[in-house]
């Protein structure tokens, strides 16, 4: 069986106050996480204060955009166009939640090496999605 992928709708991202930067930066192709000064952790979702020490010294830098398939599904009932949704962690560590394009969705796997593409939503927002490498 196979399933090709298919373009389909977005719908445009909720933004966040302070989310402006990350998608500015998906806009031209770049991925970004948050690091914290304080404990050095890096963490994604974007957010103001750093998830592991409270602290609010977190600053935007770019990731390599590479990962690889955690876990995954194949959402073939939910519209009319199937798509797959999944978890990729990205090779500085953290997990991802986002959507597996450009590919046959039947050969998706977990452990398979993706790297980031960028998906424009129906208001033209750039969104972070991944594609096997």
């Amino acid at each position: 069986m196979t399933t090709p992928y298919r373009d389909r709708k977005l719908a445009d991202p909720v933004m966040n106050p302070g989310d402006e930067p990350y998608f500015h930066a998906a806009g031209e192709g770049k991925l970004m996480v948050k690091s914290c000064a304080d404990c050095g952790e890096i963490h994604h979702f974007p957010r103001t204060l750093c998830p592991y020490c409270f602290s609010d010294k977190v600053d935007w830098v770019q990731a390599k955009g590479t990962g690889t398939v955690y876990t995954y599904s194949i959402m073939r009932r939910a519209g009319p166009i199937a798509y797959c949704i999944a978890y990729v962690t990205l090779d500085e560590g953290v997990k991802m939640i986002t959507n597996i394009v450009d590919c046959d969705l039947d050969t998706i796997k977990i452990g398979q090496r993706v790297k980031a593409v960028f998906k424009k939503s129906e208001g033209g927002i750039a969104v972070p999605m991944f594609a096997p490498v």
